[in-house]
């Protein structure tokens, strides 16, 4: 445990910060796996607005979230 009052502010923003972004890739996960079990369009909407919240928060990268929603995108058209 860190001594100095910025060192242990930032461990307890960190944490804050890593519980906030396992939940919303969780999130992303969850919304992906609903659409790929049953590829509707409005389950691909869902999981468009999953990368897209995430993306726009920097959980994940913008061109990550884009290159996602390409592959989902592709499995529909099929």
């Amino acid at each position: 445990m860190p001594n100095i009052k910025s060192a242990i502010k930032r461990v307890k923003v960190s944490k804050k910060k890593n519980l906030r972004n396992r939940m919303v890739k969780s999130g992303v996960k969850t919304a992906v796996k609903k659409y790929e079990a049953d590829a509707t369009p409005e389950k691909l909407s869902s999981a468009f607005a999953a990368l897209d919240k995430a993306a726009a928060k920097g959980v994940i990268h913008k061109n990550t979230a884009n290159r996602k929603k390409a592959r989902l995108n592709k499995k529909l058209a099929q």
